[in-house]
């Protein structure tokens, strides 16, 4: 019988054991974002300079309205909603969009066809203000892109399509959004999906390492979707060494060979 004991409380050291070695806890040094190489705590300046203004492509859609003193005029180029119309819900937003067509061009009120494609939201604010000078002066054109939209997959604790409201948003701002990545998101490569006039193409990133803040990827453009994927083994990983779980495991087996006694 005690021959009997023994192997029995062998076997549950067998099995926490094996327990600690097939499951692994996520370390740290692989949740801790923007890592420097040479552990330096010095505080430096990064200049991302490779930011690369989106360029209108097909399906986007403009909001273009033009402010003059003039309340008639304004109404005149702004197909009725006047420079004081107040629009401020996305839906009045889109309605009164206009969209770039198959070859490039949007329609505006009065003005008729302006090619646009590949062209940058301020590219088309000079274009529409230098062709509306010939007809007003003291004139300002406001331009924005309408359907800002950017998508966040994978292991993220908000997953979902996001609406973003201003000109320029990094990795990090998205992330926030989405309630930030879960313990077990793999950090060192983020995979982007960029369209791009050619298609849509795949990018990987290290959010883990510093390096990130000089990347032309560190900012987000229109449409790209972000997917973060699973750490391998995600069944069997923990985010936290699991001691509850193989203490109880331990005294439950006891328990019951006590019993059994």
């Amino acid at each position: 019988m005690r021959s009997h004991y023994k192997l029995i409380v062998k076997a549950l050291f067998l099995f926490a054991f094996a327990l600690a070695l097939f499951s692994s806890c996520v370390p740290m040094k692989k949740q801790i974002y923007l890592q420097s190489k040479d552990d330096s705590t010095k505080s430096e300046y990064v200049n991302n300079n490779k930011y690369l203004d989106y360029k209108l492509q097909p399906g986007n859609n403009l909001f273009v309205q033009i402010v003059s003193a003039s309340t008639d005029a304004s109404e005149y180029f702004n197909a009725g909603y006047g420079s004081s119309g107040n629009i401020y819900y996305d839906a009045a937003i889109y309605l009164n969009s206009y969209s770039v067509n198959d070859s490039g061009f949007v329609e505006l009120p009065f003005i008729g066809e302006i090619y646009v494609k590949g062209l940058t939201i301020d590219e088309v604010k000079t274009k529409v203000q230098g062709i509306i000078g010939k007809y007003l002066k003291k004139t300002m054109v406001l331009v924005k892109l309408v359907n800002y939209n950017i998508s966040i997959v994978g292991e993220v604790r908000r997953p979902g399509q996001y609406k973003i409201y201003q000109d320029r948003i990094n990795i990090f701002e998205v992330l926030s959004m989405s309630g930030d990545m879960t313990t077990y998101a793999k950090r060192e490569e983020v995979v982007i999906v960029r369209h791009t006039e050619n298609g849509s193409k795949m990018h990987r990133v290290d959010i883990l390492s510093d390096k990130i803040l000089e990347s032309e990827f560190y900012y987000i453009m229109p449409d790209d979707i972000i997917y973060v994927q699973p750490i391998k083994g995600k069944n069997f990983a923990f985010s936290a060494f699991p001691y509850t779980l193989v203490i109880s495991s331990i005294s439950l087996f006891l328990a019951i060979l006590a019993i059994s006694k």
